[in-house]
Parts: structure tokens; sequence; C-alpha cells
């Protein structure tokens, strides 16, 4: 649809930030130091932010966008009222590691773990680590049956693990408001051969349709004595 909806000058943007603040409905990120509209779906075309921006850099222009989407809104911002004032153990945190040297033989190796909370059931719809990042859903059981699970699947990945088995959820719905609700560039399904694994992987690929985005993803499959057994891409 042809709609009234931000825009940001990026050569105008001096990165300072105020118009993320000022933006309510969170369609607004920092992305390598510069503003950027993230989320059209979350812009009501209002323009909040318009008077926070000491640069002049936002303006207003007419273009197809999609609709404002008022309920994904309020469902992100509940999250992220949830993630500020609920368990400790579930607080988002952004885990930064340093650029390791190669181990030695027999030596420690460091974790590649970025993001917490990791379970799916936990997780946000929206987080700082989600934006441009690369999505790793894997069933739990999945880094404890492959070996070297962190330096093959999960550096560099956001990572968001589950097992429909025991949490007897429709993981799809959760995944769908995070996919829609956040720039993702690829989606690595990590499964086990095992058949309950089907559910994962099923609830992943609906996400994926129903985001109504077109997201480069691949299927993993690890059996249940640690070896690769397929790639489906």
């Amino acid at each position: 649809m042809i709609r009234r909806i931000i825009h940001i000058d990026q050569d105008k943007c001096n990165g300072c930030g105020a118009c993320a603040k000022a933006c309510h409905e969170g369609a607004i990120d920092m992305v390598d130091g510069k503003a950027r509209l993230m989320r059209e779906h979350y812009c009501d075309g209002l323009g909040d932010c318009l008077p926070a921006c000491p640069t002049g850099a936002i303006t207003f222009e007419e273009r197809e966008a999609p609709a404002y989407d008022e309920a994904a809104v309020k469902a992100a911002q509940a999250a992220k009222k949830q993630a500020h004032t609920g368990c400790p153990g579930t607080a988002i945190r952004q885990l930064m590691h340093k650029k390791p040297a190669p181990p030695a033989p027999g030596g420690e190796t460091e974790s590649q773990l970025t993001n917490w909370p990791v379970q799916i059931k936990l997780a946000p719809v929206r987080a700082p680590y989600f934006n441009n990042a690369r999505l790793l859903i894997a069933a739990d059981c999945t880094a404890y049956a492959y070996a070297n699970f962190h330096q093959e699947f999960l550096k560099g990945k956001v990572a968001l693990i589950g097992c429909p088995k025991l949490d007897d959820v429709d993981y799809s719905e959760k995944l769908t408001e995070i996919i829609k609700s956040n720039e993702i560039q690829s989606v690595t399904i990590v499964r086990m051969e095992v058949p309950c694994c089907g559910g994962l992987q099923n609830a992943a690929i609906r996400a994926l349709q129903n985001s109504g985005k077109f997201i480069p993803w691949q299927v993993v499959t690890i059996s249940v004595d640690g070896k690769l057994l397929d790639q489906a891409f």
C-alpha cells in the first residue's frame, strides 16, 4: 500500500540516537552508528521522531510500505517490558568475546554464545542482537550430541533453542514475530534425527513462510551418536 512513512537521510544523520529513543513504537534502530528504519510495519507515520532529530535528517515521504501493525508493536512493547521486569535469569544480554588465539592441542576453547536468554520461550521478540543477525534455531540436544557445535554452528550467530517434545508448544508464533520484527539475514535450523525434532523444523519453516520475508535458510540433521547426517538448503 502507498502511505506516509518516515525517511532518514543517512548523510545528515549524526548518529545521536535521539530519534530511536523518541520512537515509542520501536521502528528505528541504530546500525553502524546511524539511525535506520528497521521495521516499516512499526512506523505509524505520525513522526514523533522528527522534532527529536537535531540535524533535520528525518522527513516524511509517500511510498509503498507495509501497513502499520499495531498488534505487533504492542506485542514487542510487552516483551520488552517483561524483559526489564522479570526474572534476572531472563534479562536480555549481548555477550561479547575477545578474539581468541587458536587453542593449543588439548587446550580450552572459548564459548561462541553471543546472546541471552537462548530458550525460544524466554527470548524477547526484539533485542539489539537480532539486528542483522544470522539466526540459529537449534534443538536442545544438538549441542550435547555434536562435539564441535560451537565452532561449526554457533560461531557468529544468535542462538534460539527448544525442544518441542518437552515444551509442548507451537514455536512458530514466537519465531514468526521475531523474524517479522527484526532484520534477520539467514536462518540455520539444527535438529536431531529423532522424529520429535521435526516439530522444531516445521515450526521454523512455518515462521519463515508466515513472516512474508525471503530469507536464506538451511536444515542440518545430527545423529544421536554425534554425526552430521544431512544439510538441506
